[in-house]
């Protein structure tokens, strides 16, 4: 994965399931973590597991570690507390970046969870995020999807890319709640870790956002730091009257 530095680069987006810093060793290791999500050469990236489950939720992942030891900058939640997120839901962004909305979403089905929804300004445009981490049972997955896409239909329409570990081993079956308004793609495979099998990680991208490049960063360091590997997109927005590109769901 080479090095961006081009002015009117596309805007790199990533999703990573942390597992609360623990990696394959047993080890809690959150530097290991934070080196690899610099690796990534992202400008956004979101993360699942990046809070503890229990009592006041307490991150596994220090604000002060990421402001020191990357280029990332949390987006915080007011009376967040000692989580970083949201049900294990964080986005972190760019030192400096421009973020103008920051939302949490409850998600139904019979485990806690959610997603968190940040819109921030990104190469003269403003980009719509949302970073979820799915249920384990197929219907509450399909209950999830239908949720977050009926609530961002009631917004003013804005480029948007939905992202996070899905939890869904088929290619497309569980995520018909997306297909009207979103090409749903699966970089590769990013579970487990030690042995990529599956593509649990998606990225799902509305029409005012075209894809030009995805992959899953595997090397030393991922293929310990969690189960899962971290998974990156190059985004650009779609200028107006521009076609939309067949874009289909991979994995």
């Amino acid at each position: 994965m080479e090095n961006r530095t081009a002015a009117a680069r596309p805007i790199r987006v990533a999703s990573y399931n942390i597992r609360k810093c623990v990696g394959l060793d047993g080890r809690r290791d959150p530097l290991r973590v934070l080196s690899a999500i610099s690796a990534l050469d992202a400008d956004v990236v979101a993360l699942q597991e990046a809070d503890r489950r229990l009592g006041p939720r307490p991150t596994a992942l220090p604000r002060r570690l990421i402001e020191a030891e990357t280029d990332f900058e949390p987006v915080m939640l007011p009376g967040s507390g000692v989580s970083l997120g949201w049900h294990g839901n964080a986005v972190l962004v760019r030192k400096g970046a421009a973020v103008s909305r920051v939302r949490p979403i409850t998600l139904p089905g019979l485990e806690p969870r959610g997603a968190l929804q940040v819109e921030l300004e990104a190469g003269g445009a403003t980009l719509r995020l949302v970073a979820t981490h799915l249920g384990l049972m197929r219907r509450h997955r399909r209950a999830q999807l239908a949720a977050l896409t009926g609530g961002l239909a009631e917004l003013a329409p804005c480029a948007t890319a939905i992202l996070g570990d899905f939890n869904e081993w088929s290619a497309g079956r569980g995520l018909e709640a997306l297909t009207p308004g979103f090409a749903v793609h699966a970089p590769g495979r990013s579970f487990h870790a030690a042995r990529p099998i599956a593509a649990l990680d998606r990225i799902a991208t509305c029409g005012r956002l075209e894809m030009h490049d995805a992959g899953v960063r595997e090397d030393a360091l991922t293929r310990r730091a969690s189960d899962h590997l971290p998974v990156w997109a190059d985004l650009e927005f779609r200028t107006p009257g521009q076609p939309v590109a067949a874009q289909a769901s991979s994995g």
